[in-house]
C-alpha cells in the first residue's frame, strides 16, 4: 500500500518516518492546544497584559537562545531516538504538573513562568535533535520531502489544536486542555520505541568530536548561507511573534471569546498548512530571489493584518499571512540546508534553529512593550514593516552584489570556490 502513495507523500513510504509523523501529529496538536490554554490563562490572571504574555513567551524561548547549539552537540554525541524519548517524557511531566495546579486552583503567574522556562530548557535539546533525526529516518534523498511533510503535519496539528482547545476551554476549562497535552506526548514516545533501529540511516563515526565553532566558521564563510540567516534573524525578531500578537488581537481588538480566538489561530495555521504542502514538490535548492520575494510578501500581509477593519477580514488575512510565513521559512530552510556541506549540516541547522527561535524572546519583549503603549494592532504593523524593510534591504544588497565568491569546503582545509548568488 505504501508504494501507492503519491509523490507528495513519498517520505511516508518509510515505516520509521510514518511512526514518527503519526506520533508528532498527536503531540503537536496537544502542544498547540496547550499554547491557547496557557495564553488564555495568562490573560485571565493579568487583566489582558501584553507584557505578561510577552514574558511567558520570552521565558519559553530564552533557553533556545542560550543552549540550542549545545543541544545540537548532544544530538551528535548520543542516540537521537533515546534523547527524543527522554525530552518528550520530560515535557509531558511538566504539562501534567501544571494541569494539576490548575485543577487545584493554585496556579499563579509564577507557575506559568516556571513551566515556560522548564519547557524551553527541554526544547533546547529536543528541537535540534528532532531536526537532525529526520535525516536518520529517511536518508539524504528523501530529506527535502520529509522536511516539507514535517512542516505540513506540524501545521495540520496547528489547525486542529487551537480550534479544539477553544471549544474545550469554553466547555470544561484550561486544566483539561493541559491534561490532554500531557497525555499527547505519549504518542511520540510510543512511535519512537516501535521504530526499527536497523533501518535508521546513521552516520558512522567521527561526529562525536565535531565542534560548534567549526560550524559557525563554515556558515560565516558562505555568503549564500549567511544572507538568508540574517534575513531569518530579522523576521524572527520582529515578524514571527504570533503567539503573543494573536491572543491580544482576538481579545483586546475584536473582544472575542476563546472559541473565536481559536478560529483566528486556526486560520493562520491553515494557511501555514497549505504552504507546507506547496513545498513538498520541491526537489532542489530554492534560489535566493524566492527567499527574499516570499519575505517581502510576508511583510506586506502581516502589516495588513494590523490594519484589518473587521474580524472576518482578519481571518482571511491571517490565512494568507500564515501561508507566506511558512513559505518563507521553508524556502530559507531549504536554501540553507541543501546548500550546506553534509559534514556541517547538523551544526548549520542548529544555528538556523537558534536564529529563528532564539530571536523570539527579544522580539516578544519588544512587541509586548509596543502593544502596551500603542495597542494590539501595533504588534502586527511594526512587525510587518520591519520584516518588509529587512527583505527590501536584502533585495537591494543582492542587486548591488548579485554574485559572491563563496567557499564550499571546510574553513581550515582545502576549499573549492564557486560562484553563488547570495
Amino acid at each position: 500500500m505504501t508504494a501507492l502513495l503519491p509523490e507528495t507523500f513519498r517520505a511516508l513510504r518509510v515505516r520509521n518516518f510514518r511512526l514518527f509523523a503519526g506520533g508528532q501529529i498527536v503531540s503537536v496538536a496537544g502542544t498547540w492546544m496547550m499554547v491557547v490554554a496557557q495564553d488564555w490563562l495568562v490573560l485571565g490572571l493579568t487583566g489582558d497584559s501584553g507584557t505578561a504574555l510577552g514574558t511567558v513567551t520570552a521565558l519559553q524561548f530564552t533557553p533556545l537562545l542560550l543552549f540550542t547549539l549545545y543541544g545540537g552537540r548532544l544530538a551528535d554525541r548520543y542516540d537521537k531516538r533515546m534523547l527524543l524519548t527522554i525530552t518528550n517524557l520530560a515535557s509531558g511531566a511538566l504539562a501534567l504538573l501544571l494541569s494539576l495546579l490548575v485543577f487545584a486552583g493554585a496556579a499563579g503567574l509564577w507557575h506559568i513562568y516556571a513551566f515556560a522556562l522548564g519547557l524551553g530548557l527541554v526544547n533546547s535539546v529536543e528541537v535540534p535533535t528532532r531536526m537532525a533525526f529526520v535525516s536518520e529516518l529517511v536518508g539524504a534523498e528523501l530529506l527535502p520531502n520529509a522536511s516539507a511533510l514535517s512542516a505540513a503535519y506540524f501545521n495540520a496539528a496547528r489547525v486542529v489544536g487551537p480550534a479544539v482547545s477553544g471549544l474545550l476551554i469554553t466547555a470544561v476549562g484550561t486544566g483539561w486542555v493541559m491534561l490532554v497535552n500531557a497525555a499527547s506526548y505519549g504518542a511520540t514516545v510510543v512511535g519512537l520505541r516501535l521504530m526499527r533501529s536497523a533501518e535508521l540511516h546513521r552516520v558512522a563515526g567521527g561526529r562525536t568530536r565535531s565542534r560548534v565553532v567549526d560550524g559557525l566558521r563554515y556558515t560565516v564563510s558562505r555568503a549564500d548561507l549567511r544572507v538568508p540567516m540574517v534575513l531569518v534573524a530579522a523576521i524572527g525578531l520582529f515578524g514571527l511573534n504570533f503567539q503573543l500578537t494573536l491572543p491580544l488581537l482576538a481579545k483586546s481588538v475584536f473582544h472575542s471569546d476563546a472559541s473565536s480566538f481559536g478560529l483566528l489561530t486556526a486560520a493562520f495555521a491553515a494557511g501555514s498548512l497549505m504552504a507546507a504542502f506547496a513545498t513538498t514538490a520541491r526537489r532542489g535548492r530554492p534560489p535566493a530571489r524566492l527567499v527574499t520575494g516570499s519575505a517581502v510578501v510576508f511583510g506586506v500581509l502581516e502589516t495588513s493584518v494590523g490594519l484589518a477593519p473587521s474580524y472576518a477580514a482578519a481571518v482571511v488575512l491571517l490565512f494568507l499571512t500564515g501561508f507566506a510565513a511558512i513559505y518563507f521559512a521553508q524556502a530559507a530552510n531549504h536554501r540553507i540546508q541543501l546548500g550546506s556541506d553534509p559534514r556541517y549540516r547538523g551544526r548549520v541547522l542548529a544555528l538556523y534553529t537558534l536564529i529563528l527561535q532564539g530571536s523570539t524572546p527579544l522580539g516578544a519583549l519588544l512587541v509586548g512593550w509596543l502593544t502596551e503603549r500603542w495597542g494590539a494592532r501595533s504588534g502586527f504593523v511594526v512587525g510587518g514593516l520591519a520584516s518588509l524593510t529587512a527583505a527590501m534591504v536584502t533585495v537591494a544588497a543582492g542587486r548591488r552584489h548579485p554574485r559572491h565568491t563563496v567557499r564550499t569546503g571546510v574553513p581550515h582545509g582545502t576549499v573549492q570556490k564557486t560562484r553563488e548568488p547570495i
